[in-house]
This record gives structure tokens, C-alpha cells and sequence, in this order.
């Protein structure tokens, strides 16, 4: 539970740190809701303001591109951890994302699940099938109505509703 936390709070900060100088801590970048949701207002004081040191110590580190190894019984650097991009989560930024499909491809044909070359994991969400045979091929996901996103691969006019599930 607690890694679960750590995370999510990690994720949360590196997300929106642009300069670990100016560093918030959780309790100002989150709401009452989702700081109670998450648990940490059962987090004594004193192990709030450990938490917001610990998140502020990896978001330098991945600032500084995660070059510094974690040391013996620490966690791994934030980039190694978790990707900065929550693109195609809820309540996360909606602008359009390109990348690759890694290795070869040939189509969606229902509940298809796309890997990409950024590292984020696409879920087909309709029924509908194309066949398209390409190695390695660029993909465009737009943010569509209602919270949905399309997948377009390059080549093709076809696009399929998915959903980010990593």
C-alpha cells in the first residue's frame, strides 16, 4: 500500500515539477479529496514532511535525466520508476501523442494491444478490425469526445478508439 502511495505521489510531483527549487509539497499540489483518497492524511507530521523530502530528492534526480543510481535499499531513480507522460489518463493533459508500434504489425481485430516506443501501453476499446502490415510503424493518438482517444497508424486512414492502460 504504501509503494502504491509512493508512487502516486511520485508520479504526481514529477508530473508538474519544473524546478526542484520552487518544489510544493503534496498537500499543495493535491486537493483535500484526493490527499484523503490517497491516504496520506493518515501520515503523522513527521512522516508527510518525510514523504515530500523523499518525492523532492527523485524529482531532481530525474531532472537531472536519472544519471545518479539509486544507492543500497533505495528506490531506483524516478525515471527508471515511471513515466513523466500520464497522457491518456484521466485528468491528465489531452494533446495529441506520437510515437512508434514496436515490431511488426498487422492490424487491430478487437481488445488489440498497442506497445509503443515511449513506453506506454494502448488497449483497443471497440470491436472494429483493420488489417495493416507494418514494421515498426508511427502512430498518432488524438484525444477524441467525451474523455476518448483514437489511434491512427501511419499509412492508413483508419483510426480505433483505445484506451491507456500503461
Amino acid at each position: 500500500m504504501r509503494t502504491l502511495i509512493l508512487a502516486s505521489a511520485l508520479a504526481l510531483a514529477f508530473g508538474s515539477a519544473a524546478d526542484a527549487q520552487s518544489f510544493s509539497s503534496l498537500e499543495e499540489r493535491m486537493t483535500a479529496k484526493e490527499f484523503r483518497e490517497a491516504g496520506l492524511d493518515k501520515l503523522s507530521d513527521e512522516e508527510l514532511r518525510a514523504l515530500n523530502a523523499w518525492v523532492q530528492r527523485n524529482v531532481r534526480l530525474a531532472e537531472q535525466g536519472g544519471a545518479a543510481a539509486a544507492a543500497p535499499g533505495q528506490a531506483a531513480p524516478v525515471a527508471a520508476q515511471a513515466s513523466a507522460d500520464t497522457r491518456g489518463f484521466e485528468n491528465a493533459e489531452r494533446t495529441e501523442i506520437a510515437s512508434r508500434i514496436l515490431g511488426p504489425f498487422k492490424g487491430w481485430s478487437g481488445k488489440t494491444v498497442f506497445t509503443l516506443e515511449n513506453g506506454m501501453v494502448w488497449q483497443q476499446v471497440e470491436d472494429d478490425r483493420a488489417s495493416i502490415v507494418a514494421e515498426s510503424p508511427s502512430v498518432t493518438i488524438s484525444p477524441g469526445t467525451f474523455g476518448s482517444w483514437r489511434l491512427k497508424v501511419e499509412g492508413s486512414n483508419r483510426t480505433t478508439l483505445v484506451k491507456r492502460i500503461k
